[in-house]
């Protein structure tokens, strides 16, 4: 199917947002992650589901995706097919479709050395993934491999992670993003953070967002450029109290670098 050129194109106003996402501007891709954690103490955490601090892979590898459920697979009721996106040992966007087998885990064919996403493409009668599904790698136990580096949340169909890596040859310009806290408390606080790791670098904290049980929009009126190959994550402590369901988005436009 063909894009309709834009209206500025015919001479109209068009923003220019829509048109990147309508893949109509040359080198440019639009970004938007977001993710939760559903128990925030105090330590500092990555807003994935899985919880914890976010590990990343020494290197490119093939991942296992299993699910804790045998309905899960190619003829169940569950999930049947996933998606699974991210980067290549050079620092380049790849993804695989995967063919569930339950609880056994499958290899994917290509090695990641960042995953990004994991999302369900077809599913049997019951619509949804019966059980988590897990990409990983090591031994897998029930569905579930010893290292876990993306899971599809039962219900969610999609993985729920805010982190990134910015791919080789492109800088990210993050416009903005958000930070929520569900607390029955108002004396309790969590410090939401936004912490980016240049190409070799450490963990940089960019913006501290305290919350409660509220919900803080943040906007870089100047984009906040993020170079190629840096690892982006938003991650929260508790300051006050505990258990703590904090979700966290961050979008932005990611350009190809000049000359690249």
């Amino acid at each position: 199917m063909s894009i309709i050129s834009s209206a500025t194109r015919q001479g109209a106003y068009e923003p220019f947002e829509l048109q990147v996402a309508r893949g109509q501007i040359y080198e440019h891709k639009n970004l938007f992650r977001f993710g939760n954690n559903a128990d925030i103490n105090g330590s500092t955490e990555t807003i994935w589901s899985h919880g914890g601090l976010y590990a990343y892979p020494a290197a490119a590898i093939q991942m296992k995706v299993s699910s804790a459920s045998a309905d899960d697979d190619a003829s169940g009721t569950g999930a049947r097919t996933v998606v699974v996106t991210g980067l290549d040992a050079n620092y380049n966007e790849i993804s695989e479709t995967v063919e569930l087998d339950g609880q056994t885990a499958v290899l994917t064919t290509k090695s990641f050395l960042r995953v990004f996403m994991a999302y369900v493409a077809t599913a049997g009668s019951g619509g949804t993934a019966a059980g988590i599904i897990y990409v990983g790698t090591g031994t897998v136990t029930a569905g579930v491999p010893a290292t876990v580096y993306a899971e599809i949340p039962i219900g969610a169909n999609q993985s729920q992670m805010a982190m990134w890596t910015v791919p080789a040859g492109y800088t990210l310009y993050i416009t903005g993003g958000t930070f929520s806290a569900a607390s029955n408390n108002v004396a309790q606080y969590v410090l939401g953070q936004f912490f980016f790791r240049p190409f070799g670098g450490v963990f940089l904290n960019t913006a501290d967002i305290t919350v409660n049980s509220n919900v803080f929009r943040y906007d870089w009126e100047i984009p906040l450029p993020i170079p190629e190959k840096s690892d982006i994550e938003a991650r929260a402590i508790a300051l006050s109290g505990s258990n703590f369901f904090i979700t966290a988005s961050f979008e932005g436009i990611y350009i190809k670098n000049e000359g690249v």
